[in-house]
């Protein structure tokens, strides 16, 4: 089995050089070039032709981000944005991965060496996803034995019960994804009317990340997007982005729906959980509510669908074609949570007419 060929483009010679010792300490990876800038990246690519690159989202002659759109333009190929964890750095990798780029990781702050080698799992299993990723096209040393944290389920945060519902005519829609979600997420919420039910959403992002995703969703919707509080009340024509490490939790106080974040572990290692999100809303939602799981790595989700369905609710998973990884909606189609699968471009209409039958 070939390696998977890594190109790195930063314009900080240490961060290329944790980079490389990082994807190189894989079997399955190879690190076959550096380049500090786009001008010698563009170059090494022709020479090259590697099957995935990680690209620092700030660097001198030509920012990531002009550089991403004439290669997603020339030639299209899975791309993992290198971030700082900073609100500029933030809005600079949203709109990244608006012009087509596979996912993300966050650079550390401080201590960039000690950081990025806590962060050696998530980068290579990263680059592994975005080399069987989809591409969005668009016209414009040895490896160390590293503990891992055991992957906890919902009943970390929720113990699992059966609660009684009625059906009214307040819906709720609760919405999980990871990788590729954030443009998921606006393809769904741009076509949203803006007296459409409330919105819940969960999506796999750092704690930098989800007030700017929130603001830029707000944008591009005609709802009112925020990132979620904790005790904000759940009204139509609202959404509610979970903030980055924290779960959010869907209760009823009397009639109404809130928001309530909560600080507990990570629930298969992801913070905030789908599968949190989705068994709050089974229990307190029921048939009130519909379920939608989008594109993403991984798992987390999907048993939380299965309790919406089983509580009663429709549900549904973006279907594979259309996924950038079909992860999360594979499993939720392959344990039965998923009443259909559907074309992204079709899960707004059908969320529609759902929440007015």
């Amino acid at each position: 089995m070939s390696k998977i060929k890594v190109v790195i483009v930063d314009d900080s010679a240490l961060v290329r050089q944790i980079l490389t010792e990082i994807l190189n300490s894989d079997p399955g990876i190879e690190v076959v070039g550096q380049a500090q800038d786009p001008i010698i990246a563009r170059d090494k690519i022709k020479k090259l032709n590697p099957d995935v690159i990680t690209l620092d989202v700030e660097m001198p002659k030509m920012d990531g981000v002009t550089f991403l759109k004439h290669l997603m333009r020339l030639r299209p190929m899975p791309v993992v944005m290198i971030s700082s964890l900073t609100e500029k750095g933030a809005d600079i990798t949203l709109e990244a991965m608006e012009v087509g780029a596979v996912d993300f990781v966050a650079k550390p702050k401080i201590d960039v060496k000690e950081g990025l080698d806590e962060y050696r799992d998530e980068i290579i299993n990263k680059v592994k996803m975005a080399a069987k990723a989809k591409v969005r096209t668009y016209d414009v040393e040895p490896t160390r034995k590293m503990q891992v944290d055991p992957k906890l389920n919902a009943d970390a945060i929720l113990s699992k019960k059966t609660n009684k519902h009625f059906k009214t005519t307040d819906t709720l829609i609760a919405i999980g994804a990871s990788t590729g979600g954030t443009e998921a997420i606006r393809d769904v919420l741009s076509m949203m009317p803006p007296d459409a039910p409330g919105i819940v959403i969960s999506q796999h992002i750092p704690e930098a990340f989800s007030a700017p995703f929130a603001k830029r969703m707000n944008t591009v919707s005609t709802m009112t997007v925020y990132e979620a509080k904790d005790d904000q009340q759940i009204l139509p024509g609202h959404v509610y982005i979970a903030p980055g490490n924290r779960h959010l939790v869907v209760e009823r106080n009397g009639a109404q729906y809130v928001c309530r974040l909560n600080d507990g572990p990570p629930v298969n290692r992801h913070k905030p959980s789908v599968d949190v999100m989705f068994r709050s809303v089974s229990q307190n939602v029921g048939p009130n509510a519909i379920g939608v799981i989008l594109t993403g790595m991984g798992d987390d989700g999907a048993r939380g669908l299965l309790e919406m369905k089983e509580a009663g609710a429709p549900t549904m998973a973006q279907d594979e074609a259309s996924s950038v990884v079909w992860g999360m909606p594979g499993e939720a189609v392959k344990i039965g949570a998923a009443d259909e699968q559907l074309d992204l471009m079709a899960i707004t209409p059908k969320i529609l007419r759902l929440s007015k039958s």
